[in-house]
């Protein structure tokens, strides 16, 4: 089954994840904002090519809906449906991914697990939706998903991707 499993590494501690079950299937209706723009990361060379490397082998579809990417255009965002799922490459760490109360499964708004294979930091949004940002991989892929959107399936259709183009590792 596609679920987030437990796992432990030095990097970054998995934790025990009911609540992230429970925030994931609880995500409400629909978002009001339409509008597709992302800022655009500006990591370093070897991320880029990473990044350009991910940006290749996205899937068209994601949860359903077609590959409609924001602007400004760039290999480092891409984007599907309306409201958006926004995916951003080479941002830099989010600060919760070492905040010990995330770590020890203590923060109700940010939790830690895997799906297929690809480990996730989510982080809830003030406005309903959820931010996830990989873990232990080279470079950091966050994606935004909006209120009313399932989560997981979005995971699931971007894990062989980001396998595929983003090594495991610690991202610099």
């Amino acid at each position: 089954m596609n679920s987030f499993r437990h796992r432990h590494r030095s990097v970054f501690r998995v934790v025990r994840l009911p609540a992230l079950a429970l925030l994931i299937t609880a995500t409400g209706c629909s978002s009001a904002d339409d509008s597709a723009s992302a800022a655009v990361p500006s990591p370093d060379a070897k991320v880029t090519e990473l990044c350009r490397n991910l940006d290749k082998v996205l899937p068209g579809k994601v949860d359903g809906e077609r590959r409609e990417d924001p602007e400004p255009a760039s290999a480092l965002t891409a984007g599907w449906g309306s409201p958006a799922i926004i995916l951003r490459c080479g941002v830099p760490q989010p600060p919760k991914m070492v905040d010990p109360e995330v770590a020890g499964g203590h923060d109700p708004d940010a939790v830690a697990g895997g799906v297929n294979g690809v480990d996730w930091l989510m982080e809830k949004q003030d406005d309903g939706g959820y931010r996830f940002t990989t873990a232990n991989r080279e470079v950091y892929v966050e994606v935004g998903v909006p209120k009313g959107v399932d989560s997981s399936g979005v995971l699931i259709d971007l894990a062989s991707a980001v396998k595929k183009a983003i090594p495991e590792g610690i991202a610099s």
